[in-house]
């Protein structure tokens, strides 16, 4: 859908744009190449984030309506939680990758503290249902349970804990989120994009190594 769109704006603009006039400007600090089309109008080309095109949903009652707008707007208070902890997890995985079990240990030691002071409060805010939301957001994601993430992280007495914890507010920490078993949840899962990819940096030919 992504390389479709594409397609068809760069087809548009193929009618008027004229590539022998072309350069660089600078909007707000930053440099954004542009081309100048034939209209003499000059249009500032920009890399757009993803975006997510959906056909209208088909609900079999009244009710089943309600939830999924219920869901929604329950899954966009959860949204900026669950793109956070994708980030955080996909940078922990990367920074972590070539480090010993202790060198890991005591990196997620000091990760655990700056979870604690951001998402403690806000989280311990957020419904039954909100929660349930946020965890299949990153379960869906990760493709792995939270409780089996918490274990990895911090080890099994900890898991347990909030696994336990968990269960008093409705959470089943070791259950995790099945793409088919809420039909409802899944569309609204499937309308929030939370995937984060590690930004590369790439050197030009006047990039000099630092020794």
């Amino acid at each position: 859908m992504r390389i479709l769109f594409t397609l068809l704006c760069l087809s548009l603009l193929g009618t008027c744009v004229s590539a022998q006039n072309s350069g660089y400007t600078k909007v707000d600090g930053k440099y954004y190449p542009y081309v100048v089309d034939d209209c003499g109008d000059t249009l500032i080309v920009a890399q757009l984030d993803d975006m997510s095109v959906t056909s209208p949903e088909a609900f079999d009652s009244e009710e089943d309506f309600k939830l999924y707008r219920r869901y929604r707007i329950y899954a966009q208070r959860a949204y900026p939680f669950a793109v956070d902890a994708i980030r955080i997890f996909r940078e922990t995985e990367y920074m972590t990758q070539n480090m010993s079990k202790k060198e890991r240990k005591r990196y997620n030691k000091n990760l655990q503290k700056e979870l604690q002071e951001k998402f403690e409060e806000p989280l311990k805010k957020m419904s039954k249902t909100q929660g349930k939301i946020l965890i299949a957001m990153i379960e869906n994601e990760i493709d792995t349970p939270i409780y089996d993430l918490i274990k990895e992280l911090r080890g099994g007495m900890t898991a347990r804990y909030w696994a336990t914890l968990g269960g008093l507010y409705g959470h089943k920490l070791k259950q995790q989120y099945t793409v088919g078993e809420d039909k409802i949840l899944d569309a609204v899962i499937d309308d929030f994009n939370v995937s984060y990819e590690i930004p590369t940096v790439e050197l030009d030919s006047t990039a000099v190594e630092v020794r």
